[in-house]
C-alpha cells in the first residue's frame, strides 16, 4: 500500500473491519502493532505501517441514524464525505467543514482534524463532531465527546489515529438552501493585497482561499487569485460532473518547472479581467481536483510531496514572503499552491494543526536529495517563526520540529494506544509511548 503522495509502497498485513459490532474482536485478534487506514487520501506516512498491520476501515460504511429536522448524523467511520453529501444535501444539509476532496472517510477526517476554506468562520472538522466510539487494542471501548470523556475526545481529534480506532461518530451538519455556491474571484499582486482581501472578504464571505503563483514574483511581489464563496439560495439540481481520469502512470513526472511556470502564467492571466462573480455547483467550488480521478499519478513513479505549514499572525507577511522567495529560487515550483488565513478559534484537538495565522500548501515532485534540501530551508523558516507542519500531509518533519511545533505532544503521549504505530509515529515519537 501507499498513501496519496505515492512516495513509497510497502507491504502490510491487512485486516478488513466489516462492521462496528465485530471490529473490536478483529482488532484484539490482530498481530500488533497496527494502524487504521480509511481511503488512503493522506499524503505522507501518517496512514502507513511498513511491514506491520493495517486495519482497513472503508467497509465500516453504514449510516446509523439521521435526523432531517436537526441535522444530526451518526455513521460508521468508513463512510466518505461524498456519501454523506449524497444523502443529506437533497434534504437541505451540508458538511459544516470540508477539505479539498470529498473522498476522505469520517475516521480520517477526525484523525487529521481536517479543515476547509471556512476555518475563520466555522473552525475545523472536529468542532462539529458530537461524539465518537474509540476501540482500543486491549479490548477497551471508550465513548467520548466534547462533554463526555472530553480528554479522550481531544486527544483523538487530530491524534493521527494513535489513540485507537474510531468505529463510529456523530456529526452536526449545517443548513443550506441548495447545492449551489455564490462565488467571487479577485486578483492580488502583492502579499499586502492578499492579507487585505483576507480581512475584508473574510468578514462577509464564509469561504475564502487563494491560489498563489510561486513560480513568478515580478519585482519581488507575489501575485495570485483570491476566491470567496457562500452557499447560494438557488435550489435547482446541479449538473453531474464530467468524469476524467489520470489513471495511466507516466514513465516520468509531467509536472516540471517549465510546465508549472506555463500553467501558473496562463491561470493568472485567465482571471486578470477583474472581479468576477458566478454561481457554481458545490462540487466545482469545493472539490475541483476530484474531477480528475487519480490525479496524483501525474507526478510519475517517484510520487510527490505536499508541503503544508502554518505560521502565526505575528510576522506572517514576512515569513510567507521568505518562504515564497526560497521556493522560487529553488526552481522546484508547484502548480497547486494554496494560501489561506486561519481564524483564532481554539483548536478542537490537542494535536490539531490550525492556529491563528497563515497556511501555505504546495505540491512538489519527489526529486530525492534536492527536495530534502529545499524542505530543510523551508522548515527552518517555519520553525523560526513559531509555526508547524501538517501531519496529514507530512513525510519529512523531524521529531524536534514536531515537538516544538506541537507543545502538547508530551501530554498527548498519555493517550496513545500501545498497540498502534505508524511510519509517522516511529519518526516523530521515536517509537516511544
Amino acid at each position: 500500500m501507499s498513501s496519496w503522495g505515492r512516495l513509497s509502497s510497502a507491504l502490510h498485513e491487512t485486516t478488513w473491519l466489516q462492521d462496528r459490532t465485530s471490529a473490536a474482536d478483529r482488532i484484539s485478534q490482530t498481530i500488533l502493532p497496527g494502524i487504521a487506514i480509511g481511503n488512503a487520501r493522506s499524503y505522507g506516512d501518517v496512514c502507513l505501517n511498513n511491514g506491520g498491520t493495517a486495519w482497513r476501515t472503508r467497509r465500516l460504511d453504514k449510516f446509523i441514524s439521521f435526523d432531517p429536522a436537526s441535522g444530526l448524523l451518526e455513521c460508521e467511520a468508513g463512510v466518505t464525505l461524498k456519501e454523506i453529501t449524497d444523502l443529506v444535501l437533497p434534504q437541505g444539509w451540508f458538511l459544516p467543514v470540508t477539505p479539498g476532496t470529498q473522498y476522505v472517510t469520517v475516521g480520517g477526517a477526525i484523525a487529521n482534524d481536517v479543515h476547509g476554506k471556512n476555518h475563520h468562520s466555522r473552525g475545523s472538522f472536529g468542532d462539529h463532531v458530537t461524539g465518537l466510539t474509540l476501540l482500543r487494542t486491549d479490548g477497551e471501548t471508550i465513548a467520548c465527546g466534547p462533554s463526555s470523556n472530553a480528554e479522550w475526545f481531544r486527544a483523538t481529534v487530530g491524534g493521527m489515529g494513535l489513540t485507537g480506532i474510531v468505529a463510529d461518530a456523530g456529526l452536526q451538519l449545517r443548513r443550506v438552501n441548495g447545492p449551489w455556491v455564490d462565488s467571487q474571484v479577485d486578483i492580488f499582486e502583492s502579499l499586502e493585497q492578499f492579507f487585505e482581501l483576507s480581512r475584508t472578504q473574510g468578514a462577509s464571505w464564509e469561504y475564502t482561499v487563494a491560489w498563489i503563483d510561486c513560480m513568478a514574483m515580478p519585482g519581488g511581489r507575489a501575485r495570485g487569485v483570491f476566491f470567496s464563496g457562500r452557499h447560494s439560495d438557488r435550489t435547482a439540481p446541479v449538473p453531474v460532473p464530467k468524469a476524467r481520469s489520470a489513471a495511466w502512470l507516466p514513465p516520468v513526472c509531467v509536472v516540471t518547472t517549465r510546465t508549472s511556470s506555463l500553467f501558473n502564467a496562463l491561470y493568472f492571466r485567465r482571471h486578470r479581467q477583474g472581479v468576477q462573480r458566478a454561481t457554481q455547483p458545490y462540487w466545482a467550488f469545493f472539490y475541483p481536483l476530484d474531477a480528475i480521478s487519480e490525479w496524483n499519478r501525474m507526478y510519475g513513479p517517484s510520487g510527490f510531496y505536499q508541503y503544508q505549514c502554518v505560521v502565526p499572525e505575528q510576522g506572517q507577511l514576512e515569513t510567507v514572503r521568505a518562504l515564497l522567495e526560497v521556493i522560487k529560487a529553488s526552481g522546484a515550483g508547484s502548480f497547486l499552491s494554496v494560501l489561506k488565513t486561519f481564524g483564532a478559534r481554539p483548536p478542537a484537538g490537542l494535536m490539531s494543526f490550525p492556529m491563528a495565522g497563515t497556511t501555505l500548501a504546495l505540491d512538489f515532485p519527489n526529486k530525492g536529495e534536492e527536495s530534502t534540501r529545499l524542505f530543510a530551508r523551508l522548515n527552518a523558516l517555519v520553525a523560526e517563526a513559531g509555526g508547524r507542519l501538517y501531519p496529514a500531509k507530512d513525510a519529512v518533519m523531524s521529531a524536534v520540529m514536531f515537538c516544538n511545533g506541537y507543545p502538547q505532544a508530551e501530554q498527548f503521549r498519555r493517550y496513545r494506544d500501545p498497540g498502534i504505530e505508524s511510519d509517522m509515529s516511529r519518526r516523530l515519537f521515536a517509537g516511544r509511548q
